[in-house]
């Protein structure tokens, strides 16, 4: 089998240490692996497949060696910089930072929605995290019942913060005042993710809204979105109100969500079974529940669906777009 040499752009960070673990348990055939990281962690040992490898301070002079495939997850401001760098080299870059997400030459992929889309670029973007768990439920309904709107309320987890979120809820347990966001997040909710702009959407809210649009190949699809960051140390769960073209067969809907890969569907009530992002924890599948006809509209439905952020709605995500170019 070939295998290929990868670099990990930010490889002490959460996503950046999750690549890894996914790495290795998905079995990616790598020869040479190159971690870069600030200079902050330069020097820091790391183990991958019972090899120590030494992290390497990221500068544009990295990208000099034999590399095939770069795993971005390091911010936009630097993806923005490094990436074009990378590319230059002949390297093909997977970025995970919204700096590249709507740029209409730039793929935006989901591999279970729409794997078509990576085509030959040396650039692609991996979605948001929140965007990620939504539209793989949603492109199967889609193509059932074609989607006429859509209305989203999340719970989103602290580890979509990365390190300081995790530390700003487990210091504020303790009593201590938050450093990482504008209000204590322990015992609380905030809707409040990013920045808000002048139209008082915040910036997570127009990514959900953009990024479905470009996955599902919609660009008027009419959708809404707020926010929240929940007290949940991983794993995010998403309220979603769907409106469809068509009738719809309540049975015949679960079913097919049933035998899509990649999807579980958690959906007993009499059993008090449905998604919690306690049971996604460290699964790549996207869990699906509480799915119940909005009698208020027309051909109306809520789903409850949940996942863990940071492997399938970000690593994991990225390692199978990796795996879907090596395929190419």
């Amino acid at each position: 089998m070939k295998k290929y040499n990868i670099a990990i752009v930010g490889a002490t960070g959460m996503v950046g240490r999750t690549f890894l673990k996914v790495l290795e348990e998905r079995n990616f055939p790598i020869g040479n692996l190159y971690l870069l990281a600030s200079s902050k962690s330069k020097g820091i040992e790391v183990n991958f497949k019972n090899k120590t490898y030494i992290v390497e301070e990221l500068t544009p002079e990295s990208f000099n060696k034999e590399i095939d495939i770069a795993l971005f997850s390091a911010g936009g401001n630097l993806s923005k910089k490094m990436a074009p760098i990378a590319i230059s080299h002949g390297i093909t870059v997977i970025d995970n930072s919204s700096a590249w997400r709507m740029d209409p030459t730039v793929p935006l992929v989901v591999p279970e929605v729409n794997p078509e889309a990576i085509k030959k670029n040396k650039l692609i973007a991996n979605p948001n995290c929140s965007t990620i768990q939504v539209v793989i439920p949603l492109k199967v309904l889609d193509d059932l019942y074609g989607i006429k709107r859509v209305i989203y309320s999340t719970y989103q987890a602290v580890s979509g913060s990365g390190v300081a979120g995790v530390k700003d809820l487990k210091n504020g347990i303790e009593g201590k005042e938050p450093s990482n966001y504008p209000h204590p997040i322990a015992f609380n909710c905030l809707p409040h993710i990013d920045d808000f702009t002048e139209n008082g959407y915040t910036k997570e809210e127009l990514k959900m809204i953009d990024e479905t649009r470009k996955i599902l190949d919609k660009p008027n699809l009419p959708i809404t979105s707020t926010c929240v960051r929940v007290p949940v140390e991983n794993g995010h769960s998403i309220s979603v109100n769907l409106e469809f073209e068509k009738e719809f067969n309540l049975a015949e809907l679960k079913e097919t969500l049933k035998n899509k890969k990649g999807i579980v569907l958690q959906d007993d009530i009499k059993n008090n079974i449905y998604p919690m992002p306690i049971n996604a924890n460290g699964f790549d599948e996207v869990f699906v529940g509480r799915i119940r006809r909005d009698y208020s509209i027309k051909n109306g439905i809520n789903l409850w669906i949940v996942a863990d952020n940071i492997r399938k709605g970000a690593a994991t995500n990225t390692v199978q777009i990796a795996e879907l170019l090596i395929k190419q």
